[in-house]
């Protein structure tokens, strides 16, 4: 698929200049959002050891976190287009500060749930959409770089925070680290300022010119439709409300376009990333803990992460260059597909790491497969609905994708607790993640074939005259029988002048 013409936003992508801030402003926000989760897992022996609860128990904290941050794609989507993407970040990064630092204060399993899980979960989710979006708003041929380097902020992030919260959990404790915590998700306010506006003011006259032509065309109808209809007050009252109705319904799709259910391409995304989620992020939740499992002392077990880190920190930008390429580009979907599937491979081979330097290897190839497919996650939505849909677009995907965020970790909390071994739990992740990255090729096959047919039908229909002509006098037809339906209105319509198309010629 070629790249999305962006005409429709009113002005074209500057691919540069202030954009590079912005980059790095999402790199910040778009880094907690991804990583803070990830980070979290350091605290999960104590806080058990605290609360005396199960792995699965103390997996929905993560996992409410993260389907929170997903669950309010559409609530973020719809502030963004509504303020922007500067004040929903900065507020966002305010709420990421409550929610630690009240979380600092809990005595309950249940007030952890609520002060991280939803609070601090929603504050990631006012991140990282608005993040995502404002960078479509950028960039244009170099989207794929300027997502890539965006989505790079995650590994970075951490890279820093895994050893971070070791130290801070040796030194200050689990309260004093939730602290710190709070004050360091503030920082998200400082990426948000940097979300200049950009084709705002054009944005608004357009709308502002739209809204004032939809006024005057209501008002002319009205005054025709009173003109010549009967006394009676019933019909225009039926019109008045179905108006109403439309209304409503065009207040509700100016903020989240419900017709991409109808887009093919769309679905297929849908349904593929919907399944793959329910595996994506368990294993990168209880890599940690199953290193220590296996008798890896804490700092080595947190070191496997900022290894992870550290391929992906380079996977990422370097999967953006070459989804850049004229190679990739045009099948953008297919590149995505095999990261998936490739990630499901990583999975399924951990059992066979035994050792500490196996445990080393795999969260190598991991964090290569794992940034291949964050790197590209938001750029083939983009590729398919266009930069002028996807801010509805990310939000209809996310809250699509939030329940099985939720389930994903808990499901593998819940085969730890039974079989008191983690392999299954790395298997279960890995079948899912290659199942769904099967069925986004095979049906992105399916979408290209359709979409080269739809095309050469189209240019066929231009280049044939025939056709043309075909369609015209069909179109002439129909006006014919539309006008000599109901004789009684012949004599109406010829004192008025009604013109007749006939044979394709006008006659008065």
């Amino acid at each position: 698929m070629s790249p999305p013409v962006l005409s429709d936003l009113g002005y074209v992508p500057p691919d540069g200049g202030w954009g590079w801030v912005v980059v790095f402003g999402a790199s910040i926000s778009i880094g907690f959002a991804y990583t803070f989760p990830k980070a979290f897992t350091i605290y999960f022996k104590e806080l058990q050891a605290v609360y005396s609860i199960s792995y699965s128990q103390i997996a929905w904290t993560t996992s409410i976190m993260c389907a929170t941050t997903y669950g309010g794609g559409p609530i973020s989507s719809i502030l963004v287009n509504r303020y922007g993407s500067r004040p929903v970040v900065m507020f966002g990064g305010l709420l990421c500060g409550v929610g630690m630092i009240s979380a600092a204060f809990c005595t309950s399993i249940l007030q952890l749930y609520i002060c991280v899980g939803f609070i601090t979960g929603f504050g990631l989710a006012l991140n990282l959409q608005p993040s995502v979006i404002i960078i479509g708003r950028y960039f244009l041929k170099r989207r794929p770089i300027a997502n890539g380097l965006a989505m790079a902020g995650s590994p970075v992030m951490l890279c820093t925070l895994a050893p971070l919260n070791q130290f801070l959990f040796d030194n200050f404790g689990w309260r004093g680290s939730f602290l710190i915590l709070g004050a360091i998700l503030l920082n998200c306010c400082v990426a948000g300022a940097l979300f200049r506006p950009i084709g705002a003011a054009t944005a608004s006259v357009k709308t502002q010119v739209t809204e004032e032509g939809k006024n005057c065309l209501k008002g002319k109808i009205t005054e025709d439709a009173l003109e010549m209809s009967s006394p009676t007050s019933v019909p225009m009252e039926n019109k008045t409300e179905e108006e109403g109705g439309k209304d409503c319904c065009e207040k509700i799709n100016q903020y989240l376009d419900f017709s991409l259910f109808k887009h093919r391409g769309f679905l297929i995304y849908l349904i593929g990333n919907v399944l793959m989620f329910l595996g994506f992020f368990a294993p990168i939740v209880f890599l940690a803990p199953y290193a220590k499992h296996t008798g890896i002392d804490e700092y080595s077990a947190a070191f496997l992460l900022s290894i992870l880190a550290i391929v992906d920190m380079v996977a990422r930008p370097t999967t953006g260059i070459i989804a850049n390429s004229k190679w990739v580009r045009p099948r953008i979907q297919y590149f995505f597909s095999f990261s998936i599937a490739f990630n499901g491979t990583c999975h399924l081979l951990c059992p066979l790491a035994s050792s500490y330097t196996g445990l080393v290897v795999y969260s190598g190839f991991y964090g290569l497969a794992f940034g291949m497919v964050c790197a590209m996650l938001f750029e083939t939505l983009m590729d398919l609905v266009g930069a002028s849909r996807f801010t509805s677009a990310v939000g209809l995907v996310t809250i699509a994708e939030c329940c099985t965020i939720l389930l994903g970790p808990p499901i593998g909390g819940t085969l730890i607790d039974t079989f008191g071994d983690y392999k299954y739990m790395f298997i279960k992740c890995g079948a899912v993640m290659v199942l769904a990255g099967t069925f986004l090729f095979i049906m992105n096959y399916y979408n290209y074939r359709m979409l080269a047919k739809e095309e050469k039908e189209r240019k066929a229909k231009e280049e044939d005259p025939k056709s043309v002509r075909t369609e015209n006098e069909g179109r002439n037809n129909w006006n014919k029988d539309t006008t000599e339906v109901g004789p009684e209105l012949e004599p109406l319509r010829e004192e008025q002048g009604v013109k007749k198309e006939m044979n394709g010629t006008n006659e008065v």
